[in-house]
């Protein structure tokens, strides 16, 4: 192993188990309550031939999961005619179960929803589908109420008597139904091994969820790169090729692959990407990824709008940014995500949905919650929830003010302090010569693959170096291009898309500390380290 790399592993405690994970040492799927009502209410089912519908999410983790629980049930014996999929509208339902699938559920005889991704807060959907004699197995990994869905199985690690290991509560929903799946493979009904076909989708919707990629999560992240490097899945190959992806990394899953899913529940509806994860025809493949490209386009288009109209215009200087307008209700998230990044405070933004009615999407980071911010603000909340870091929520158009005075008392109540030191670059390491960045380096990197939270890429701060030349690239000159030199005259390329202004007026003259992270770039066969760059300080 390169020195380097050694000298990461040991500045994070790493040892070969996170490198070379077992998966065998995989949680057993009955820690999670619940199980065994699930695996029961599913045998019934294929012995009765009943008819089973699958109620997911419009987000890339609802998708996945609810591609994984077909595919799982139909391993385990249910026959495909036998199997439905309902996804949420964006634009109509909201999240969570609605009542059109109470409809949908009588309407086509339905005798089991199984939900993925959602469901641990829709009691009156459930208590209404009991009445119509239509059992629910709820798999979900989002927060629960005291007192849970009347449900023949919740099963959720979020759930206030869960007893299992804590890793489990950082799963995903596709993580979570994937548990079920392996319940499926311990009871024989799914042949041992073939569910490890799944974990490209759980690889997906883990990334694209933004959970924690450490324990389980590293396990079946870690096969999972493993599965999603030679997918069987022809939808996955042609959003990969209209998105010019050449090898599966953490960064294309999070910057490439996972947008253009999204793109379909943020403009139209999350069929569209539910579909080319399911199809197996080429065919309508290769014409599902054209329509999700332009989508995405017209998905960056709406978003770079709004955010420049937010920017423009912001006076306010609270500690949490809540800003209101007339945008693309799909958009809003990603907008409040760019607010975060852009100003490193907390942000709500909403868009008008209905007369008198506002739908806002929340984005947040270090000791702030979202979650219990909407708790606190519940009184002058509709309905919302989600996690820590990101949330949804509705209120009437009258309430912005106060919703905006609660949410801000709320922060400045918690004394937070020194919060914007999560955005601060940190190195796990220094260097001062460039000669120690190899090929085979960049290989012994890969071996960390898939990063995420909890397990960041590296990042090195590049030593006093001198700035050999400084470039605009783009159709706009947005981003930048610097050649660095080091005191041995090493020299790198570095880029950094989208560069604040305030680089391209560096010295030639002066040295600086450049935060990097060391990427491959390949021309013609060949194979040569470049940086991205994460941070410029004068040194």
């Amino acid at each position: 192993m390169n020195k380097l790399f050694i000298q990461i592993l040991k500045k994070r405690g790493l040892k070969d188990d996170f490198l070379n994970p077992k998966y065998e040492d995989l949680t057993n799927p009955y820690e999670i309550n619940d199980m065994k009502n699930a695996v029961s209410r599913i045998k019934n089912a294929i012995l009765k031939n009943e008819k089973i519908l699958i109620y997911g999410d419009y987000d890339v983790d609802g998708v996945t999961a609810s591609t994984l629980m077909e595919d799982a049930l139909i391993l385990a014996g249910v026959k495909p005619e036998n199997i439905e999929i309902m996804l949420p509208d964006r634009f109509v339902d909201g999240y969570g179960m609605s009542s059109r699938l109470i409809k949908k559920a009588i309407k086509d005889k339905i005798n089991l929803v199984i939900t993925v991704d959602c469901g641990s807060r829709n009691h009156n959907i459930i208590e209404e589908l009991i009445e119509q004699k239509i059992d629910t197995i709820v798999t979900d990994h989002h927060e629960c109420e005291d007192i849970l869905p009347p449900a023949i199985a919740v099963i959720n690690p979020k759930r206030k008597d869960y007893g299992g290991p804590e890793e489990l509560k950082n799963l995903a929903g596709v993580g979570v139904a994937f548990m079920l799946a392996r319940a499926l493979v311990k009871e024989g009904m799914i042949e041992d091994g073939q569910e490890k076909w799944l974990l490209d989708l759980v690889l997906l919707g883990t990334i694209c969820d933004q959970m924690l990629l450490t324990g389980e999560n590293r396990i079946l992240g870690f096969y999972g790169m493993k599965v999603l490097t030679k997918t069987r899945r022809p939808g996955i190959k042609e959003i990969m090729k209209n998105a010019g992806v050449k090898k599966i990394t953490s960064e294309s899953i999070g910057f490439q692959i996972g947008p253009r899913l999204n793109a379909a529940g943020r403009f139209e509806t999350a069929e569209l990407a539910l579909n080319i994860l399911r199809t197996k025809s080429s065919a309508e493949a290769a014409a599902l990824a054209s329509k999700l490209e332009e989508l995405n386009k017209a998905r960056r288009a709406e978003q770079k709008n709004a955010t420049e109209e937010i920017i423009k215009r912001k006076k306010e200087n609270t500690p949490v940014i809540i800003e209101s307008g007339k945008w693309h209700e799909g958009i809003i998230g990603i907008v409040a995500g760019r607010l975060v990044e852009t100003y490193h405070k907390p942000a709500f933004v909403f868009t008008e949905v209905e007369n008198g009615i506002l739908k806002g999407s929340g984005r947040s980071f270090g000791d702030f919650s979202l979650a219990a911010a909407l708790e606190y603000a519940k009184d002058v909340v509709i309905n919302g929830g989600g996690h820590a870091a990101a949330a949804g929520v509705r209120i009437y158009d009258k309430n912005l003010y106060a919703f905006r005075e609660k949410i801000n008392f709320y922060y400045d109540s918690l004394k937070l302090k020194n919060q914007k030191k999560f955005f601060e670059s940190r190195a796990d390491l220094e260097i001062d010569n460039l000669e120690d960045f190899t090929i085979d380096f960049l290989d012994d990197l890969k071996l960390l693959e898939p990063f995420g939270a909890g397990n960041e890429e590296p990042i090195f701060c590049l030593k006093n170096v001198e700035i050999l030349d400084i470039k605009r690239m783009g159709d706009k000159g947005q981003h930048l291009r610097l050649d660095i030199r080091d005191k041995n005259g090493k020299t790198l390329k570095c880029v950094a898309f989208f560069a604040p202004e305030k680089w391209f007026d560096l010295y030639s003259d002066a040295r600086y500390n450049i935060f990097i992270k060391p990427a491959e770039n390949e021309w013609n066969g060949t194979r040569s380290i470049e940086a991205r760059i994460c941070d410029i300080i004068e040194s």
